[in-house]
């Protein structure tokens, strides 16, 4: 059960290592464009490809879908970035339903825990395997996996790199699970935190934080939904910046210096940053000198 890219490489894994897929469950085909044609999830073009059974239910307790679900006869299901499941599917295989997370559980729990943790400026992460219960993200421990987070990396390079590890993590899991020797561990009750999705007011600048902690928020939010400020009344998201010591020269959100050739520096609460990629509304990213060149950015402006 899953649908984002993030899935696809646990269902590879499973298949090349020899396990037994008795089908695959995935959200609606959704309409797309202008013509409306309906677009495959990542999970379904895969599990086509492999001429897997696909069941796209609107409802998981819809009785049809519980129906050819039981039809299936699953020993144990498999999660990796899906909906939360009621309790008619979590009694249907007799191995019980296991779930792969991207954090070391009980940090992070939620839909956004690769997010949440490069913007609270985690240096590790890591990968949990578990047994899926009623609450969210709460279930015993199966495997883990420790993974340190690059000092410029961002959650859409994190991401990259969790799913392929994570794939690894999840086939040896259900060979574990097989094998009737494997751990069960419960959570601590210590270090549990949320990982929410993301809203696009999440991603929104606070000139007057930290450097550091504004950079971590870029980092955060790429590429989805992109931290954002505003200038002259328009959306500016920024991609990518460095963190200056210098102390700032004015009002947080200030522009510093620009330059045609190297681009923006700008103010924060507490030292400064240097921009290295914005994009303009319904615009390319640009390097920010581009920027410069293009918008006649001027110092001494004040965003936000």
């Amino acid at each position: 059960m899953g649908t984002p890219d993030f899935a696809v490489p646990g269902l590879k894994k499973l298949l090349e290592d020899g396990h037994q897929i008795v089908g695959v469950v995935t959200r609606p085909d959704k309409p797309r464009g202008r013509g409306k044609h309906l677009i495959f999830s990542p999970i379904k073009q895969e599990a086509l490809a492999n001429n897997l059974p696909v069941l796209t239910p609107e409802r998981l307790n819809n009785p049809d879908f519980l129906g050819s679900l039981k039809q299936m006869a699953p020993e144990l299901v498999v999660v990796v970035a899906f909906r939360i499941l009621p309790p008619e599917v979590l009694a249907i295989p007799p191995r019980g339903v296991i779930n792969l997370h991207a954090s070391l559980l009980p940090k992070y729990r939620g839909a956004a825990p690769i997010n949440r943790a490069i913007i609270n400026g985690e240096r590790q992460t890591g990968l949990t395997t578990f047994f899926v219960d009623e609450q969210v993200d709460t279930g015993n421990i199966i495997l883990q996996r420790v993974v340190p987070i690059g000092q410029q990396e961002t959650a859409g390079e994190l991401h990259d790199r969790l799913m392929f590890l994570g794939a690894e993590l999840l086939s040896k899991t259900v060979s574990l699970v097989e094998s009737g020797n494997f751990p069960r561990e419960p959570q601590p009750k210590e270090g549990a935190s949320e990982a929410p999705k993301l809203k696009k007011e999440d991603a929104r600048i606070d000139w007057s934080k930290p450097a550091e902690q504004i950079r971590n928020l870029i980092r955060g939010t790429n590429p989805r939904p992109g931290a954002f400020t505003y200038r002259k009344g328009a959306l500016l998201k920024i991609h990518r910046a460095a963190t200056l010591a210098a102390s700032p020269k004015g009002t947080p959100g200030k522009v510093l210096r620009s330059d045609r050739k190297k681009g923006i520096w700008i103010a924060a609460g507490e030292g400064e940053l240097f921009l290295a990629q914005v994009q303009p509304q319904d615009r390319r990213p640009m390097s920010s000198a581009e920027f410069v060149r293009g918008y006649g950015v001027l110092e001494g402006e004040v965003w936000g």
